[in-house]
């Protein structure tokens, strides 16, 4: 094939080389290798990943994001890196009162977890031992939801799938504490990949709390490619938190694929402060009549960091509701995306969704791309969406250092006063404690430019009475 459409397709194919020799070995001896309908899983996906390869800004959904430096490298399979951790390494990282599953390189750490015995009956454990012991459980939704044929990191990662968060809450059950999976690379030599893989079920009339949460304790360069399957079931109330704070150096690339029955409520909530390359997808679809989904998300960026952020809401059914808020914060020559897609179905009459994108930029090299966007095949909804793009406030800033404040600790203000739009949508308050910690922490490195004038596109900070 000549032209530029082939220099596309055989550069493709030289960036999947090297993963069909591994994905060749790792099927072998991955967990439930011996089980059909999860051989099947594994090779479609991986076919698909091969058929397709990496996704190019020639792909509507990427072309704001350039992905060569993952494909192009030479990532491998990480390794169990448990034995390089030191006692006390990820205390600085634990949720106060949470159940913890530890998982290092992708693999479950049981020693470095912390799940008490549940008496309500619900299950916390990781997914290669559900896989080995009790398959049953995941069969009905392992993989059922996740589209692979769309996104090829979905496809990759189902390919690569061995272990990860098993979460079960059986039916009408209240879960007092949150789970809180833990996901830390360390120890590795040469660059590696992880494919976490979670599969959250929230029975009828259930509530929980579930924090993913990825650190890494070195900087060498790495890739965690993870993928989430949360399952609500009806009158279901959920609570799903990623907070994304690994290195500088990290690759991260995340699924959250929502599945949601009728009157079921599910709160997405993404907090990203780290990382090279970061792509955060959220994927709800509210399957049920009277389906309701909150995204809500804060993203901070400094020195080139590139975060990108693609929200797809499917309104499938009628009388759904859905919100998202996202808030951006970017710094030096820091990069942000936000793609945010509304798809209301024919049948889902009596929609209502909004979606709004506010961005703030404290450096001329900063740079965001936004692009709401609404499909809508039924004509009785009420859908809409906006973004807005600017820098801090003059007056606000005036009137803090009129009142003694100096110049750094003003804009400091005015910074957590944009960030607590964020938090003040978290009802846990445990888990919104710790996150307003670490907002704190990273905007408190940031480097604050002087004064500036507003950009045309609009303030995004709030108004000196919001600040006060």
């Amino acid at each position: 094939m000549s032209g530029a459409g082939g220099n596309v397709i055989a550069a493709t194919q030289r960036d999947i080389h090297g993963y069909h020799e591994a994905f060749a070995a790792f099927e072998k001896a991955a967990p439930g290798a011996e089980l059909p309908w999860l051989r099947k899983l594994r090779s479609d996906a991986f076919a698909r990943f091969a058929e397709v390869g990496f996704p190019t800004s020639r792909d509507e959904d990427w072309r704001f994001t350039n992905v060569s430096p993952v494909s192009q490298g030479n990532f491998l399979l990480a390794r169990n890196g448990v034995e390089s951790l030191r006692p006390g390494q990820i205390e600085p990282f634990e949720f106060p009162q949470a159940l913890r599953l530890v998982f290092v390189n992708g693999r479950f750490a049981p020693a470095l977890s912390s799940v008490a015995a549940l008496a309500t009956g619900a299950q916390v454990a990781s997914l290669a031992s559900v896989l080995n012991e009790n398959p049953a459980l995941a069969e009905p939704f392992l993989g059922r939801y996740l589209d692979t044929r769309r996104d090829a990191f979905c496809a990759l990662n189902t390919a690569f799938l061995a272990d990860g968060g098993y979460v079960r809450i059986p039916k009408s059950t209240v879960l007092p504490q949150p789970v809180h999976l833990l996901f830390v690379t360390s120890g590795q030599r040469i660059p590696a990949v992880a494919h976490p893989r979670n599969l959250i079920v929230v029975e009828p009339g259930s509530q929980a709390a579930i924090i993913e949460d990825y650190i890494s304790l070195d900087d060498l360069p790495g890739l965690c490619n993870s993928a989430t399957e949360l399952i609500a079931g009806e009158g279901a109330n959920v609570s799903h938190y990623l907070v994304e704070r690994e290195h500088d150096r990290a690759f991260n690339f995340s699924t959250l694929r929502i599945q949601q029955a009728r009157n079921s409520n599910v709160a997405s909530h993404s907090i990203l402060v780290g990382g090279a390359l970061v792509r955060n997808n959220v994927h709800p679809v509210l399957a049920g009549e009277g389906a309701e989904c909150l995204i809500n998300g804060l993203f901070i960026g400094r020195g080139s960091q590139h975060l990108d952020n693609y929200m797809l809401v499917e309104h499938a059914s009628p009388h759904c509701a859905s919100r998202q808020f996202y808030n951006g914060i970017l710094g030096d020559r820091a990069h942000g995306v936000f793609h945010g897609r509304i798809v209301v179905r024919k049948d889902a009459q009596k929609t209502d969704a909004k979606q709004t994108n506010r961005n703030l930029l404290l450096s001329d090299e900063a740079q965001i791309d936004t692009k709401p966007q609404l499909e809508i095949f039924a004509d009785d909804v009420k859908c809409t969406h906006g973004a807005t793009i600017g820098q801090i406030e003059e007056k606000a800033l005036f009137y803090l250092r009129s009142r003694g404040i100096d110049e750094q600790s003003a804009r400091r203000l005015l910074l957590l006063a944009f960030a607590s739009e964020c938090l003040d949508r978290m009802k846990e308050d445990g888990v919104r404690e710790r996150i307003e910690k670490l907002i704190h922490e990273h905007i408190s490195r940031m480097r604050q430019p002087s004064r500036r004038a507003s950009a045309s596109a609009g303030e995004a900070v709030p108004s000196l009475e919001e600040v006060l």
